[in-house]
């Protein structure tokens, strides 16, 4: 099966169902937050705008890990699921809104970050105070009310299940949300902790920040959620750990060197952000690394001194970029997304899965990996 990630998404209307009950949650909170105040409205079109964009991946390794697991696509827990795929899709975008603030983002999706549109607000209308913080804390609330969010479609899909799946559901969707949160504390220790003088320790940094951020949120606990609320066996359970783990570290990896080398039109972000941010991941730890062995000192000075220049005009991007791919590192981390990725496909051929559920969780594991955006 060779389709896009969007083709996959609406095969048995996942993408369909889990954007309704998106727009379910939208409206309910569009009628809650007006009659608590209509300054209020504001809130709910920033939510709904991020809702709106997504691949709603991680929803469909939720819903295939179920029909894999012997969840049937007639039954009423199907909808059930999908409405998990939904609450999936909130906790993104509760992470989403704070790691635009924690980033200092600019973008998100080609479009305005959320603190930037309210700093922009308070500006137009001439408010008292200082705008850009205004920003952040309209930013840090919306993060606050997608994952309140979250918490209430999922308790509304776990009426659908007996009370011992859902308490297995709620055990791995309570681990998720926590690992995440660490994950991010973790990263912004990574950014204030040195940097440049140890390769192997920056590398081994960077691995446990994707692991902890955003592999096990982004394919491993979805996996897991659908296997249990499928009530699949305790070894399939730990089985999709093996797919998922290593799957996940391949996505994020597809995304820090799309950070860097990707077409701002695809991926909705000014070209080298990942630059500007200064983010500290295994493509730069292994430029460094080759930079250190062979005393590249004009790399090194690019690495360590312009990383993280909010400033950094695009040709100075595309100059640190060039330097970054001849070292050979994006080589490097192409060879090992490789490797994770069949790390992962022979762990999902082990797998007791029913047939049509292995190959489409064999197809979204393509499309996680191989992609422009």
């Amino acid at each position: 099966m060779n389709l896009s990630p969007a083709d996959l998404v609406e095969i048995e209307g996942v993408r369909a169902g889990v954007d309704a009950h998106l727009e379910a949650h939208v409206r309910a909170l569009r009628h809650s937050f007006h009659s608590i105040s209509p300054d209020a409205d504001e809130l709910v079109d920033a939510i709904a705008q991020m809702l709106s964009g997504g691949k709603r991946l991680r929803a469909a390794f939720c819903y295939w890990s179920w029909r894999a697991h012997g969840g049937s696509a007639d039954s009423p827990a199907a909808d059930a699921v999908l409405r998990v795929g939904a609450a999936l899709e909130l906790f993104q975008a509760a992470a989403l809104f704070h790691d635009d603030v924690m980033d200092r983002s600019d973008t998100r999706r080609g479009l305005p970050a959320a603190q930037l549109v309210f700093a922009a607000m308070h500006l137009r209308n001439g408010w008292s105070g200082d705008g850009a913080l205004f920003g952040d804390a309209a930013a840090i609330l919306l993060g606050d009310l997608t994952l309140i969010g979250s918490e209430q479609v999922f308790a509304e899909a776990m009426t659908a299940f007996d009370a011992e799946t859902a308490a297995g559901a709620l055990r791995v969707f309570n681990h998720m949300r926590t690992e995440v949160t660490v994950g991010q504390y973790l990263d912004v220790l990574a950014q204030a902790q040195p940097w440049g003088t140890d390769p192997i320790a920056d590398e081994e940094r960077a691995r446990a920040v994707i692991r902890a951020k955003s592999a096990r949120y982004s394919v491993e606990h979805p996996l897991t959620l659908g296997a249990t609320l499928a009530g699949a066996t305790e070894e399939a359970v730990r089985a999709c750990t093996t797919i998922g783990l290593p799957l996940g570290e391949a996505f994020q990896l597809r995304d820090d060197v799309l950070g860097v080398f990707g077409d701002p039109a695809r991926t909705g972000k000014p070209a080298g952000d990942d630059l500007r941010e200064g983010k500290r991941t295994v493509l730069v730890a292994r430029a460094l690394a080759h930079a250190l062995r062979v005393r590249d000192d004009r790399t090194l000075a690019m690495l360590l001194d312009d990383l993280g220049d909010r400033s950094m005009t695009e040709a100075r991007a595309r100059e640190i970029a060039r330097a970054i791919a001849d070292t050979g590192a994006v080589d490097e981390v192409e060879r090992l997304i490789d490797t994770l990725t069949a790390e992962a496909h022979r762990a999902l051929d082990a797998a007791d899965l029913l047939p049509q559920g292995r190959r489409m969780l064999r197809s979204l594991a393509r499309v996680a990996v191989d992609r422009q955006a």
